[in-house]
C-alpha cells in the first residue's frame, strides 16, 4: 500500500461544538502500526462517515445521573449465578470487580496478579473496594464500567459506543501517521501531555497525591479536534470485538470487516478460553491509562489497543460516546 505523507502539523478542529460532543468530519486516515505491539498491525487506509464524539470520558457526576434516572445496576454491582460458572471459586462469583493496587518494591513485571486483585464489594461507586467513594472525584471519569454498563449508558443518552476505526480517527485529531495524538514527541519541551504513571511502575508513583490514579476530565491538553483524553486516564470501550492483530486490505475469511466503517470480528472469534476455562468474548479497548509508562504498557498511543472481557471492569476503563447521522441527517448535512 502505498503510504500517505506524514503529516504531524495540528490541524484545525473539524467543524462545530455541540454541548460536550464535537463533529467529525468523514475522511481517510492510516489506522495502525507496524511500529510497535505485533497486534497494531498491518497498517490500513480505512475511511469512516462523519460523527460526533463526546469532548470527554463519561465521568462519575454523568454516570451517577443515569443511574439516578434509571436505576441501573451495573455488573460489578451483580453476584453471579453459580450454575453459569461451575467449578469456579465462589470468591469470585461475589458482586465486585478488579482493582489496582501498588506493589511495595520492584517486581517482575510479566505477572500482574502481582498488582490486579477481584476485590467484592468493588464497583464505580467504591472504585477502589469497600471504603473507597467518589469524594473529589465528580469530573473525573468513571471506571469499573463493563462494556453492558458503557452500552447501558449510550443507549440512555441516544448515542453509542465508538467502533475501533472510529475512535481512532477522532484519536488522532488529524495527525496523519503520528506517534502520539499531539505529534511525535511524548513529552515536547519536557510537558506532559496526558495522564500515565510517572516513576516506577508499578511500585512508586511521583504523581501528587490523590492523583495517583485517574484525574479530572480535561487536565491535559486536547487533541486538533478539541477532544481531550484520548489517550492517558482511563482506557475507553469500542464496540468492536478483539482478535490479535488487523485483516490486510486484501485478507478474507473470518474477519466482518471492509476498508469503509470497518467493524470488528465476530464474538464467536474473540472468545477467550483462557480465564478459569472459561469462554469470554473481549472488546477493543483504547488509549491506555494511568498505568501506562514507558517501562510498560507503551499503549498512550492512537494506534494502541487491547483486548478486555466484555463482564469485566476494572479501575482503569472507563468510556465516551458518539452519536453517527442517519440518512436523512447525512443528506441534509
Amino acid at each position: 500500500m502505498e503510504r500517505k505523507p506524514l503529516n504531524t502539523e495540528r490541524q484545525p478542529t473539524r467543524g462545530l461544538a455541540e454541548g460536550s460532543m464535537v463533529w467529525i468530519d468523514s475522511g481517510e486516515f492510516l489506522m495502525g502500526s507496524e511500529h510497535h505491539y505485533a497486534e497494531e498491525a498491518p497498517v490500513r487506509e480505512i475511511r469512516v462517515s462523519g460523527f460526533w464524539i463526546d469532548q470527554y470520558a463519561v465521568t462519575n457526576a454523568e454516570y451517577a445521573n443515569f443511574i439516578e434516572k434509571t436505576g441501573y445496576v451495573t455488573v460489578a454491582e451483580r453476584p453471579l449465578d453459580p450454575s453459569n460458572f461451575p467449578g469456579v471459586d465462589p470468591f469470585l462469583l461475589q458482586a465486585g470487580s478488579m482493582v489496582f493496587s501498588m506493589t511495595k518494591g520492584p517486581v517482575s513485571l510479566q505477572d500482574i496478579r502481582q498488582w490486579w486483585s477481584y476485590v467484592p464489594g468493588a464497583s464505580w461507586r467504591h472504585p477502589e473496594g469497600p471504603g473507597s467513594d467518589l469524594k473529589g472525584r465528580a469530573n473525573h471519569p468513571v471506571v469499573q464500567i463493563a462494556f453492558e454498563d458503557a452500552k447501558s449508558y449510550a443507549a440512555w443518552a441516544s448515542k453509542d459506543i465508538p467502533t475501533e476505526a472510529e475512535w481512532e480517527f477522532a484519536a488522532r485529531g488529524g495527525l496523519e501517521g503520528a506517534e502520539y495524538v499531539w505529534g511525535n514527541s511524548f513529552e515536547p519541551d519536557g510537558k506532559r501531555m496526558a495522564k500515565t504513571w510517572q516513576g516506577d511502575f508499578p511500585w512508586r508513583n511521583k504523581a501528587k497525591k490523590k492523583l495517583e490514579r485517574t484525574s479530572p476530565v480535561g487536565s491535559y491538553p486536547g487533541n486538533g479536534y478539541g477532544l481531550f483524553d484520548m489517550v492517558g486516564n482511563v482506557w475507553q470501550w469500542t464496540s468492536d470485538y478483539y482478535v490479535a492483530g488487523h485483516p490486510s486490505k486484501k485478507q478474507e475469511g473470518p474477519f466482518c470487516c471492509t476498508l469503509d466503517n470497518p467493524r470488528g470480528p465476530t464474538m464467536h472469534q474473540s472468545l477467550n478460553s483462557h480465564t478459569n476455562g472459561i469462554p469470554v468474548p473481549s472488546k477493543v479497548v483504547k488509549g491506555g491509562s494511568f498505568l501506562c509508562a514507558p517501562s510498560y504498557c507503551r499503549r498512550y498511543r492512537p494506534a494502541a489497543r487491547h483486548a478486555q472481557q466484555i463482564d469485566t471492569g476494572m479501575s482503569h476503563i472507563g468510556f465516551r460516546c458518539i452519536k453517527r447521522l442517519s440518512q436523512t441527517e447525512k443528506e441534509i448535512k
